[in-house]
């Protein structure tokens, strides 16, 4: 591992992977020995149509040619941001018509929450036991884990949590609740999927009440579930989707997409009611166009859902207990995390990056790109059963 990586890089652990970096191209990224590692985890679900994919590359230095950040956000009209706001308004439902392009995915769950409350004029605001939505204040407020935020206490006050696909507690959502924020397919938890209609039923009570439903997105969204967003396959429409990670091939973005009717509250009262210097960076926004486009004008989605039954049928030994998520959203569930963490570890010595999940320490990440070839997913499986067979001699 690099010294220097270690000394003047600030870390997120004590025990970083630390491999050195030299190239990556599709679905392998290579160290600086050469060494090539087959990608399961896509920079935890980010790089959804692989490394250096030439559509987004090539309207990256495209845009890079004509210009780059010229004023803060919203003041001059650009055309990637614009074609992207577009477009993605003619893929979405009524009445989301209108998108707010920020930086990162903890801002738009930030930019979320404000409108909710701007919106409602409420203060309080409802999350999931088990949540994850990001690490600024405001999202560490509706983090549903108390170990990682009671170091940075006090945080944002008002909030109450509930049990995802728990109905009884959707009575916790009253007349005095601002938003509801749900991740559609819980990521930390475990990849759990809501079931028994439970997202309808969230839609109901928030309807009956006057809270907005927010639904993040981040790691479901961009064809990761077989639909463009995940909320898609559950038949419901919120007022609110938080995006990021996946939606800018590999570049660092985020967005919230609301009514215009809602999202125009953010212009008065106060003006700049949210604001953002390089929100809609029209080099950003240029990868974010290329990607959306290369989803929607190819079978990439559809073919997640194929890959997911190719997924399961190889996935099968005898320490994985169950294999939970919906798409190329996959975790492989051992009985426990020593397991997990000697897999994960071993796999990436094999040349196979797999990771963890955030709360949920028996769960494998498998999130690779929409890109990955049926070939690819058959070697990276085979290496991850050989290690499997591996660990279950050593336990």
């Amino acid at each position: 591992m690099n010294s220097d990586f270690i000394k003047y890089q600030a870390q997120t652990s004590p025990y970083p992977l630390g491999m050195e970096v030299s190239h990556a191209v599709g679905s392998y990224i290579y160290d600086t020995s050469d060494k090539k590692y087959l990608d399961f985890v896509a920079g935890v679900s980010a790089c959804t149509l692989g490394h250096q994919h030439p559509r987004v590359n090539q309207a990256i230095k495209d845009q890079l040619d004509k210009y780059s950040h010229v004023m803060v956000y919203g003041e001059y009209s650009q055309s990637p941001a614009v074609e992207y706001c577009k477009l993605m308004a003619s893929l979405l439902p009524e009445p989301l018509n209108k998108t707010y392009l920020v930086n990162s995915g903890t801002e738009a769950i930030e930019g979320s929450l404000k409108l909710a409350r701007r919106v409602t004029g409420r203060s309080q605001l409802i999350s999931c036991h088990n949540a994850y939505h990001g690490n600024t204040m405001g999202s560490m407020s509706v983090m549903g884990f108390e170990e990682r935020k009671q170091a940075f206490r006090p945080l944002i006050p008002d909030i109450d949590f509930i049990t995802f696909n728990n109905e009884e507690d959707l009575l916790k959502i009253t007349s005095k609740t601002a938003g509801v924020l749900l991740e559609t397919i819980q990521g930390g938890a475990g990849f759990i999927e809501p079931f028994n209609d439970y997202l309808k039923k969230v839609r109901d009570r928030c309807t009956k009440v006057g809270a907005m439903m927010i639904l993040d997105e981040i790691q479901p969204g961009f064809g990761r579930t077989g639909k463009l967003f995940g909320f898609q396959n559950y038949d419901i429409v919120p007022d609110i989707i938080a995006m990021g990670k996946g939606m800018g091939g590999g570049m660092p973005v985020g967005a919230f997409t609301a009514s215009a009717e809602m999202m125009d509250l953010l212009t008065e009262n106060p003006k700049l009611g949210h604001i953002t210097t390089f929100g809609g960076h029209p080099v950003i926004a240029s990868a974010c166009l290329a990607t959306l486009q290369e989803l929607v004008e190819t079978d990439l989605m559809n073919e997640a859902l194929n890959k997911e039954k190719l997924f399961r049928s190889l996935l099968v030994h005898p320490l994985i207990e169950e294999v939970r998520g919906k798409g190329l959203m996959l975790a492989a569930m051992t009985k426990n995390a020593e397991i997990t963490n000697e897999v994960i570890l071993r796999c990436q010595s094999k040349g196979l990056i797999l990771f963890w999940l955030l709360f949920e320490g028996c769960a494998i990440r498998i999130t690779p790109p929409l890109t990955i070839s049926e070939n690819e997913i058959r070697e990276g499986c085979a290496i991850l059963k050989e290690v499997m067979d591996e660990v279950a001699l050593l336990n």
